[in-house]
Parts: C-alpha cells; structure tokens; sequence
C-alpha cells in the first residue's frame, strides 16, 4: 500500500471517528433495559435447536433465531447510523456461536476496519480470524471461501461470514468484487452465511448492492430520509431505536429485538 493510500485510509478513519462521536452526543435517550447478560440468557433458553443461530431477544423474552439450514433468508445486511451498536451486533453473535455451537459445527470469520475492536475474539477456536479489509488476505480469504463452498454440498459445518463495513469492501478489486458477490448470491445454500454492516447514510451510495440482501436488520437512524430509503416505506423512521436495539420486518409487521450485552 502506496503513501498516499495510507494517507487517505488514515484520514477516512479520523472523519468516521469524529462523526461517531457527534451521533453518540445526539442519541435517543430511550434506555437499554435491563437485560441479563448473553450467556445468562443462552443458559435460559436452552436447549436451542443445534441448526439455529441465536440473533437477539425479541421483546416478548423470546429469542430470535435463524436456521442455518435453511437457506431461504439469504444473507443477511444490518442498516443503521453509527454508534447505534452494529458492531456489537455482530460480536453477539459470534459470542453466540461459541456459547451455543460446537466449532466443528458452526464458525465465524470477521472482516473489519477496525481490528481493535475485535481483540477480545482473535483466541477463539469458533473464529476462523479477525481480517481487515485493505490487506491482501482478506482477497485470499474471500477466494478461500469460494473455493470451500464450492467443494460443500450443503453438508457439515456452517461458516459465518461478518462484514463489519461493506462500504470499504466494495471499492477493493474486481476479482474480490466477484467472489463477494458469489457469496451473497450462493453462499448459504452452501452453508456460508454473510452477516452484513453498513452505514444507514451509505446505502444510496451502494445501492447496487443492496438487491442481494432479502433480510434487513434495522437500527436507530435518526435522519427520516435515511430511514425512509432503507426500509422503502415513506412512513418509516427508526429514530426511536436504542443503541442495540434493531427491527426486521415480518410480513406486515414489525419484529424489535435486542443484541444482549456480552458480560
């Protein structure tokens, strides 16, 4: 990586953090509840199906689960501002897998920006890796896992596929653009699930690739446009979301969960 690459990627990082920070100074005053921690609440709901992959707890105390045998869901893309918890999303799930799953039965994989956050998770024998986008071998891991799900007829382990910014994956070259692409469109037919982030002020800016994601995850988004693009409902805002707080949509209605905090 050129000077002038390092320069820009340094800058892009600073402008991020910064706008992070005026969110959080922003954000909604509704409450997190008190909830119990994630493994409190694994303890209690189990036995879970040994296919479901736990999501969340819906407000009712019951757990949101995807079956990891069905692929119907297709992948799956987080939309919200910054600061509204989707990295955390993702830490609870991969948290998850360990918690719930045998790493000879279900296994994740991170790609991120930001590697730092994800420290706490590198000793893990349910985590393939922590990867950060620019570097070459996250090219070679997306190549990788083509190859693997090629070669798996739907059978055995499940991986977890975690892209923490699909922004910065997008711009990455044309051959990683294709093998992305793959994975979104065949992936969990072949048992590797893409679990998705993006900004909600993004969206308009990688449309294109919006098309791939039949299952939307919500999070606060305080600008109204925002919202009404994400969700393609001119009458839907997400402002009254709480960091860690997400929707999906089920049918005509609305499904609110939380992501558990993970101590």
């Amino acid at each position: 990586m050129n000077e002038i690459n390092r320069f820009s990627l340094m800058i892009d990082a600073l402008t991020e953090l910064a706008e992070e920070e005026q969110e959080m100074n922003h954000a909604s005053d509704s409450p997190m509840p008190d909830l119990p921690a994630l493994k409190s609440i694994i303890a209690d709901a189990s036995p879970l199906p040994h296919t479901a992959l736990f999501l969340g707890l819906a407000e009712d105390g019951l757990p949101v689960l995807l079956d990891l045998y069905d692929p119907i869901p297709g992948p799956i893309l987080v939309m919200a501002d910054r600061a509204s918890g989707k990295t955390e999303l993702l830490q609870m799930i991969a948290r998850a897998v360990e918690l719930l799953h045998n790493p000879s039965d279900v296994r994740s994989v991170t790609i991120t920006q930001y590697p730092a956050e994800w420290k706490n998770f590198q000793d893990n024998q349910s985590i393939v890796g922590i990867y950060v986008t620019q570097e070459n071998n996250t090219r070679e891991l997306l190549q990788s896992l083509v190859t693997w799900a090629h070669n798996n007829k739907g059978e055995g382990q499940s991986i977890l596929l975690l892209i923490d910014g699909l922004e910065a994956l997008t711009k990455l070259d044309q051959q990683t653009e294709q093998n992305l692409r793959w994975l979104l469109l065949r992936g969990p037919s072949r048992r590797i699930w893409p679990i998705v982030t993006i900004n909600a002020s993004s969206a308009r800016d990688i449309e294109t690739w919006l098309g791939f994601f039949r299952t939307r995850l919500f999070g606060r988004t305080q600008e109204a446009q925002d919202s009404h693009y994400i969700a393609n409902d001119p009458n839907k805002i997400f402002d009254d979301l709480s960091a860690s707080q997400f929707t999906m949509r089920e049918g005509n209605n609305w499904l609110k969960f939380w992501a558990p905090a993970l101590d």
